[in-house]
């Protein structure tokens, strides 16, 4: 019959087992010691599962099923607990209470359990929850918040000193590159105002690339402001201002786009001969140059008077004159070598002028000519003519300086070999010195 025990150090003289012990509706029950078990077990239901505990003092079994269903009515779930789980379960609450006081932080066992069991779930058998931390410590919490602004600005003064010419010398850096540069990332830092290096995510740089302002601009424009963007996030990272796992290189904003070849524009024989005979004295042997020997714009500018005579029969393209600062020599030809004769006496730098000023002095001559405005179209006519009318990619590009890859691609077949012929026999008319010239505008007035 179920009945409420008494504590005892052991049972009455008469007692028959099982007994049950009863507190409100919860129980549990008791059994006797006999040949098979000699101890007195105390049994009983939580959460649908049954507890078994052993005893060999009856009153200790009494004590505890008192405890127990006590516990059980009152909703605790403390009797689903063994000894074992008991303890630990006081261990982590003791741990948590020193954490909390360390800290300032209260993290329930729950939770605190929970957390564990999803990271460790995800970092599976190789690494251990203490591994991750670390590698988080090392990759991720050094990162200091600074404002998108100023690191640009920090950025592009960072690199100014590396476009300036010092003592004469050719920057380090193309000074309209760096400045294009500057321009990019500024604008990129205008678009996202009160936003961290550290704030940037894959979504805004999606979205950058996609706004109408950008959308409009031709896919070479997209991948260039792509290009300077990489280089300012790899500069942020070593100076711990956006984590080294950020992965933002990864976004389809910075995916580089197929830019799709362009019919390639140049210059024909008449309009060189145009050019040449009309222009002024200073003009003239940069565009011989960049037309008779395919130099581009910036290094025939760059080249001194000397730098024509110093190695019989060829240009020479210094290394810190030669734009992949590579030295090479260009062979003059005939026609060329007649356009640069009247310069032999000359010395000093052959473009004499500021550089801005030989590209207003080119577009008014040019305008003044009704030649149509094509950019490098005098460094393209040098390629096309030339692989025209020699067919070797190789010779080509080591007197460009480019790849055979890339002249084999841009350059084959856009010309005869008769045109190019006449292209390479634009020399000097024998009687250009009793022709009055058309009207000109002086470089010096652009400088």
């Amino acid at each position: 019959m179920p009945e409420t025990a008494a504590e005892g150090s052991g049972p009455p003289a008469v007692m028959r087992f099982p007994r049950i012990i009863r507190h409100k509706k919860a129980e549990a029950t008791i059994y006797g010691k006999t040949k098979a078990y000699p101890c007195y077990r105390l049994a009983y239901r939580v959460n649908g599962q049954r507890k078994l505990k052993t005893f060999s003092s009856y009153g200790d079994a009494v004590a505890e099923a008192n405890r127990v269903v006590r516990d059980l009515a009152a909703g605790s779930q403390v009797a689903a607990l063994g000894a074992a789980q008991a303890r630990d379960a006081l261990a982590a609450l003791q741990r948590l209470e020193s954490f909390r006081q360390a800290s300032g932080r209260a993290v329930g066992l729950l939770e605190a359990v929970s957390t564990f069991c999803d990271a460790s779930a995800r970092l599976g058998d190789q690494h251990s929850l203490a591994d991750a931390a670390r590698g988080f410590l090392n990759n991720v919490a050094s990162v200091t918040r600074k404002p998108l602004a100023e690191a640009v600005e920090e950025f592009i003064a960072l690199r100014a000193p590396l476009a300036e010419s010092k003592d004469g010398k050719r920057p380090q850096r193309s000074p309209v590159y760096h400045a294009n540069v500057a321009a990019w990332l500024r604008e990129f830092a205008a678009a996202l105002p009160g936003h961290a290096v550290a704030d940037l995510g894959r979504p805004q740089l999606d979205a950058y690339f996609t706004a109408p302002a950008l959308a409009k601009l031709a896919a070479k424009s997209r991948n260039d402001r792509r290009a300077a963007l990489k280089m300012f996030f790899a500069w942020a990272v070593k100076k711990d201002w956006l984590a080294p796992t950020h992965r933002l290189t990864e976004s389809d904003g910075l995916s580089r786009e197929t830019v799709e070849t362009e019919d390639m524009d140049y210059c024909r024989p008449a309009e060189l001969r145009a050019l040449l005979d009309t222009a002024g004295d200073d003009l003239r042997p940069i565009i011989a140059l960049c037309g008779l020997a395919g130099l581009r714009t910036g290094e025939a500018l760059r080249l001194d008077f000397s730098d024509l005579w110093r190695v019989a029969g060829h240009v020479e393209v210094s290394k810190t004159k030669s734009k992949g600062r590579a030295r090479r020599l260009v062979e003059i030809g005939p026609a060329l070598a007649a356009w640069l004769e009247p310069c032999r006496a000359r010395a000093g730098k052959a473009w004499p002028h500021p550089r801005a000023a030989f590209f207003a002095a080119f577009a008014d001559l040019r305008a003044g000519l009704g030649i149509a405005s094509r950019e490098n179209g005098l460094r393209h006519a040098y390629a096309t003519y030339s692989f025209a009318r020699h067919g070797n990619e190789n010779a080509v590009a080591a007197a460009m300086g480019n790849s055979p890859g890339m002249i084999h691609a841009h350059y084959r077949g856009l010309s005869t070999k008769a045109e190019a012929e006449k292209w390479f026999a634009v020399a000097p008319a024998p009687a250009a010195a009793d022709l009055i010239p058309l009207a000109q505008k002086s470089a010096a007035a652009h400088a």
